[in-house]
């Protein structure tokens, strides 16, 4: 199988770990991952913040690049990149006028034939599930994980067309396959703060603070996740959290490409698991160790 693929800009930077790990399980499955040439911002939150035409702009005129190699097929794991491509074409397929604007300024054809995934979406049915259980090599059937898909995947749900809106399962069936044990719990789709990490810290650090709480009250021992906003707040401000609200958590936040990978016998190195600031490997080597 082949696909075009956006990594965006947070898997060339603070998401590297995400990029390194998707690629590398796409590689073990035989999902062959084609980079769209000289793609640029999907413009993420600023840009549907300040010109409706500029946010429908930016993820269109990578889909045009996406057509001119002959895909009709893109794959974007970043959550908000796939919000806002998810969104244009939706606006664009039900707007006439919209569609007159963009086309002052894209030539030809700028994809709105193209079908957008995200990952999960692949990985979460048949075949590729059956092809996770079968390279599922090293034991963390002993791991108790939380499958936080946060609130852009699934919302709003007649845009992104992504799994069950309230009550997500296609990350918990991947994660299953490899034999890990996912808990029920209430936080699945609860907005983490995201992009106000800048400005409204104090919003993050509350919002973040209930997730934590959130797994920590089913006995998680880790939290994985499908976007970089998530693990950033998660992650990099756990230890805030944890001044701010008297509370110990050390919660190790992996991608759910990184639990594959681990699952699949890949390296630390090739997964990019020291650039957690919460490490998972002493979690990782007790699981390991009782399996």
């Amino acid at each position: 199988m082949k696909y075009a693929y956006y990594p965006g800009c947070s898997s060339h930077s603070t998401a590297k770990e995400y990029d390194h790990s998707l690629r590398a399980v796409c590689s073990r499955l035989g999902i062959e991952l084609v980079e769209i040439k000289d793609w640029f911002c999907c413009g993420s939150t600023p840009a549907h913040s300040v010109s409706r035409l500029l946010a429908s702009a930016l993820p269109l005129g990578n889909l045009a690049i996406v057509q001119k190699m002959g895909f009709k097929e893109v794959v974007v794991p970043c959550a908000s990149c796939f919000s806002r491509f998810k969104t244009a074409l939706h606006d664009l397929q039900n707007e006439p006028r919209l569609r007159e604007e963009i086309g002052q300024i894209i030539e030809g054809n700028w994809g709105d034939d193209i079908t957008v995934y995200h990952p999960l979406q692949i990985f979460s049915e048949e075949p590729q599930l059956g092809k996770i259980s079968s390279l599922a090599k090293q034991g963390l059937a002993g791991l108790k994980v939380v499958c936080y898909y946060g609130c852009l995947l699934t919302r709003p749900p007649k845009v992104t067309e992504f799994d069950t809106c309230e009550y997500p399962e296609s990350m918990d069936r991947v994660l299953r396959a490899l034999g890990i044990a996912t808990l029920d719990w209430s936080y699945k789709t609860d907005c983490c703060g995201a992009a106000f990490a800048l400005t409204r810290t104090d919003i993050v650090l509350k919002l973040s603070h209930d997730i934590l709480e959130g797994a920590k009250s089913v006995g998680a021992d880790a939290i994985a996740v499908a976007c970089p906003l998530c693990h950033t707040n998660l992650d990099t401000r756990q230890e805030e959290i944890e001044k701010t609200y008297g509370a110990d958590y050390k919660l190790p936040i992996l991608y759910f490409t990184q639990l594959m990978g681990i699952s699949f016998g890949l390296s630390s190195q090739e997964l990019l698991l020291e650039k957690h600031l919460v490490s998972p490997q002493r979690k990782l080597e007790e699981v390991k160790q009782h399996a």
